[in-house]
Order: C-alpha cells, then sequence, then structure tokens
C-alpha cells in the first residue's frame, strides 16, 4: 500500500514555500508520493486578477516536472459547485482502493477542522499531517490527535497574495517562484491587472 499526500491549495501561483513544505511532508512521513490538488474557485469568488484553473494547474505542472514524487491531481479542478474534502477523498479511494492517503494542512487550520464538513467520515478515511506556517507555530500535542502527524516546515513567508501583488507592482518575483513558473507568469501576462 502507497502513501500518497495530498496537498490541496489555490496555488494562485504555487512558490517555493509549497515546494519545500510538500518535500518535508514527503520526507518526515515516508510518503511514496505527493500530489498537488489546485481547488476550484466558483466564478463568483474570483478576484484579486487570479488565474483560471488551466494557468493555476499548468503552472503547478511547470513547478513539478523534476521531482518524480510529486503529481498533479486535477480532480477539483473537474468539479463543478462546492467541493467538500471528504468527498474528494471518498472519490479518490474509489479509484485507488489500495492507497493510504494524508492530508496536508497547515496547523492554522487544526482549531477549525471540527467544522469541516462530516469531518468524521473525513478522518476514517485520512490521517492528517500539520505543518507549521509562518507567524503560526503549533506546540507539539496542541489540538493533535492519534489521526494526525506533525512536522517542522522551514518558515518563509511567501504567499501567492503577496506574489500577485508584487506582479501588478512591476516588482521582481525572482527566487519566489519556480524559474519556469515565472517565465510562464510573464509570457502569458497573468496577475498584471485585477481585472485579469
Amino acid at each position: 500500500m502507497r502513501k500518497i499526500g495530498i496537498f490541496g491549495g489555490t496555488f494562485d501561483p504555487v512558490h517555493i514555500a509549497h515546494l519545500i513544505l510538500a518535500e518535508q511532508a514527503l520526507n518526515e512521513c515516508s510518503l511514496d508520493e505527493v500530489w498537488f490538488m489546485p481547488a476550484n474557485i466558483p466564478p463568483h469568488k474570483k478576484h484579486e486578477g487570479m488565474a483560471d484553473g488551466k494557468d493555476r494547474a499548468h503552472m503547478v505542472e511547470l513547478a513539478i516536472q523534476h521531482h518524480p514524487q510529486f503529481k498533479l491531481l486535477r480532480l477539483e479542478l473537474a468539479r463543478t459547485g462546492p467541493s467538500y474534502t471528504v468527498d474528494t477523498i471518498e472519490h479518490l479511494l474509489q479509484i485507488y482502493p489500495n492507497e493510504q492517503f494524508y492530508f496536508i494542512i497547515g496547523g492554522d487550520m487544526v482549531k477549525s477542522l471540527e467544522r469541516w464538513h462530516q469531518i468524521d467520515r473525513l478522518r476514517d478515511m485520512v490521517r492528517f499531517i500539520v505543518t507549521d506556517r509562518p507567524d503560526y507555530s503549533l506546540e507539539k500535542g496542541e489540538h493533535i490527535s492519534e489521526t494526525m502527524l506533525y512536522i517542522h516546515v522551514p518558515q518563509l513567508s511567501i504567499s501567492s497574495s503577496d506574489i500577485r501583488s508584487r506582479i501588478k507592482k512591476q516588482q521582481s518575483i525572482r527566487f519566489l517562484i519556480p524559474e519556469e513558473v515565472r517565465s510562464y507568469v510573464e509570457e502569458n501576462h497573468l496577475y498584471e491587472n485585477d481585472g485579469y
């Protein structure tokens, strides 16, 4: 049985802190692979010049292309309407019944897990990998249950929203995102204005 980490997010754009987090989860939890799962953004929530799913997925592909244990999962992008994590994991288990799935979350999300849709069912299907986040370090044992693994991740205060803001201001984003992703952003004029 392979151990697969699911790393969800908007990845708008994917940046080096995402990649470092995935690498730490892969190694510290002895995962076989980490699958990056870009989230679907409903049209009514699209704002701040966010890129569409096709662009975000392609940027993830570019970012992970040289890492054999990183994969792109387009499952959420193919859905319409609200998408709950429990439904996604249930669908994955139907497709891959022999895999053990781990869901990667930031430590700042642990306290809100109880409000997640059908969290008890979800806990039966996955284990959570809980990571540090900038300005939020979860003490070992704090809100952690037996279904969770806690890992320390090197902290970089890099956010996708900050990168989008830098692009709009024509500031450098070199070294904040993989070079292939930076080239794609520039060639396709992503995030240059609020109306993208």
